[in-house]
């Protein structure tokens, strides 16, 4: 078991069934996956950068990405149904927590002038959503090889009912977020 999971299964799930008032240790919200996701707009025109961005992806998730399709046509955009557009990844389990403590301590503090995540991103389900400008910020990717930088959303789904029980279980998982 990762550090973080024993961590959520010893103190926190305590700590946020006492927090909340629940009365059933199974009402405490918890992390079910996390989705890594890359837009790679430049596809439409060079299929080789979205290479890249799967490999990189791949690299910093553990696992393999999967490349995304466009579901319409979009003529502004030279954008045909079908067409890759970018990649994601679906982590769950002990890949998820692993990602998550590196995102927490490795990755956010390289982030420059790091004041914490906002506190905006929640979408009133329990869900959270944290958009990043670039990969570099990750040591698995190394400088010398990007050809370009490319941001990505970081999706945090969890069983919390509402934004608060989100924000709690968050917290006390380690997201350093933006005080007020």
């Amino acid at each position: 078991m990762d550090r973080l999971d024993k961590q959520y299964l010893s103190d926190v799930r305590q700590k946020l069934k006492d927090e909340l008032g629940l009365t059933n240790v199974m009402q405490v919200p918890r992390l079910t996956k996390v989705v890594i996701n890359m837009g790679v707009g430049e596809a439409i025109g060079n299929i080789k950068t979205l290479d890249a961005a799967v490999a990189e992806l791949s690299a910093l998730a553990g696992q393999k990405a999967v490349v995304t399709r466009a579901t319409k046509s979009i003529s502004n955009f030279k954008l045909r149904e079908g067409m890759p557009i970018g990649c994601r990844v679906t982590l769950r389990g002990q890949r998820m927590y692993a990602f998550l403590e590196r995102l927490v301590n490795i990755a956010l503090p390289r982030v420059r002038d790091f004041r914490g995540v906002p506190t905006k991103s929640f979408d009133g389900r329990g869900n959270y959503t944290l958009g990043l400008k670039d990969q570099v910020i990750f040591p698995e990717i190394d400088y010398g090889k990007i050809d370009k930088v490319r941001g990505m959303n970081v999706c945090f789904v969890t069983t919390a009912n509402n934004d608060d029980q989100a924000r709690a279980l968050l917290t006390h998982l380690g997201m350093p977020f933006r005080k007020a």
